[in-house]
């Protein structure tokens, strides 16, 4: 996936809710709790960190008991001091005071709390990059310091696998056009960052690579859970001692044993801001709706189908409906290779509005674009006096809707069925398709040609093709 691609739409929850998520998920609560605490008789060490007596405390404020407690509170505080909540007011003293920001985080608005919340993410991101504390220790020496080239650990590369496996989960994600409930098991993720596009049948050795980082990723889901950014069922525990003794048949396993992640909404919406900056297209459904027509017709071209309807219902929603399809019909005008795919949007948007839009489709009769898709509309609603196309117009509104299925699909199983059905119910239909008068006639004669199953029509398609480019070319 290169920084140019651009991604599917997503579907996002409005600002209000995904800011509501954020101050819910637990670490951000954590963080802003002990920054309303801090107060005189906080004190820090040099990088920022609570001394280890005001631990206990700290995860008293939090409500935290057990053996996990002042690591969690340790946790929040430095997400705290990170995001801006708690700011050094003395360093020699290790004095702290509350941050200016503070009070944003509970009376700002929307994108206030989000800003904070994609900054407790980056902290948070940061340390699910680091060997577990476990490994620190062994690499420690006698002085303190840590040996890092003892830890077979490369910084760049561990962000970098870690931004691949969200960067796919992502794409899982939106893929399905939801929001947010979408649950990978986690060795096919794994999977989805080791295994080449081209492999078949994994070896040995790639197969103990995927295992690796399927227990990697149990880590680090782990730590990015408290966040808000995934719902996550880690590794059974039980599971690993089963596979050490080899007791457990494959075929009884139950796969969300070996962990299942699920993107949250919030989380789509971190992650999206994340591609964004570094440089990739993520559109999100709502963008266009502030925008003409010519930019939600050509936005909309890529998305899938419930994407692009959600789009453009939203855009229809601030707009009268007689000038909204009258601006929609200017737009879906061009002879350029995006045109055909613009008028079939434009017929679906067209779709969704109601019969105050009449006087627009009985305006462009007459064109010899918008004529036949005038037409269809005014006769599906039933309207009275609508003259019958001419059998140019019918030819040319052919040609332009498989000229728009082609683009929108490629060389679809739907499309070839419509092929078929063309070259059956016209015996004639490439002798007049040649002649018509629309720059796609040629590539849409050739696809016929590619797609139809019987040889002497897909022949009479390629002949009716280069009929038409000759006259084209003339």
């Amino acid at each position: 996936m290169s920084d140019s691609s651009s991604l599917p739409p997503v579907r996002l929850h409005s600002e209000a809710r995904l800011a509501r998520d954020a101050l819910a998920a637990p670490l951000l609560s954590r963080a802003a709790r002990l920054a309303r605490w801090a107060g005189p008789a906080t004190r820090v060490g040099a990088g920022g960190e609570l001394v280890d007596e005001q631990l206990p405390e700290a995860a008293g404020v939090l409500g935290l008991t057990g053996d996990d407690a002042a690591a969690l509170a340790s946790e929040a505080w430095r997400v705290a001091v990170d995001t801006g909540l708690v700011e050094t007011a003395d360093e020699e003293e290790g004095t702290v005071t509350q941050g200016e920001d503070l009070a944003l985080l509970t009376s700002g608005a929307p994108q206030d709390v989000l800003g904070f919340w994609l900054g407790a993410l980056d902290v948070v991101l940061a340390d699910a990059s680091v060997p577990d504390l476990g490994d620190l220790v062994d690499a420690m020496g006698e002085e303190g310091e840590i040996d890092l080239s003892s830890l077979d650990w490369d910084p760049d590369a561990e962000s970098a696998f870690l931004d691949g496996v969200l960067g796919n989960l992502y794409l899982l994600t939106v893929g399905e056009d939801a929001l947010g409930e979408v649950s990978v098991p986690l060795p096919a993720l794994a999977a989805s960052v080791i295994l080449p596009d081209d492999m078949g049948e994994p070896t040995d050795d790639v197969l103990e690579q995927v295992s690796d980082a399927m227990m990697r990723l149990d880590d680090q889901f782990r730590l990015l859970e408290p966040i808000g950014l995934v719902e996550f069922q880690p590794v059974d525990e039980a599971l690993m001692a089963e596979a050490a003794e080899e007791s457990a048949p494959a075929d009884d396993m139950d796969v969300t044993r070996y962990g299942v992640v699920r993107l949250t909404p919030l989380g789509l919406f971190g992650l999206r801001a994340r591609l964004i900056e570094a440089g990739f297209s993520a559109p999100a459904v709502g963008e266009l709706t502030d925008k003409g027509a010519d930019t939600l017709l050509d936005g909309t071209a890529g998305f899938p189908p419930t994407a692009a309807q959600a789009e453009i219902e939203q855009w229809l929603a601030r707009r009268e409906p007689l000038p909204a399809a009258q601006e929609l019909l200017s737009a879906a005008r061009g002879a350029d290779a995006n045109a055909p795919l613009r008028r079939l949007h434009c017929q679906q948007a067209l779709a969704l509005v109601g019969a105050q839009a009449e006087p627009a489709l009985r305006d462009v009769l007459d064109d010899a674009e918008l004529g036949g898709l005038a037409r269809v509309w005014l006769s599906e609603r039933g309207a009275p006096d609508v003259p019958p196309p001419s059998e140019t117009m019918v030819f040319w509104l052919t040609i332009d809707t498989v000229a728009a299925q082609l683009a929108a699909e490629g060389n679809s199983a739907e499309l070839q069925s419509l092929v078929e059905g063309l070259a059956q119910q016209h015996s004639g239909f490439f002798d007049m398709a040649w002649r018509v008068d629309h720059p796609a006639a040629p590539d849409v004669l050739e696809a016929m040609g590619r797609l139809h199953p019987d040889k002497k029509v897909a022949k009479e398609a390629r002949k009716a093709a280069f009929k038409a480019r000759s006259q084209q070319g003339a």
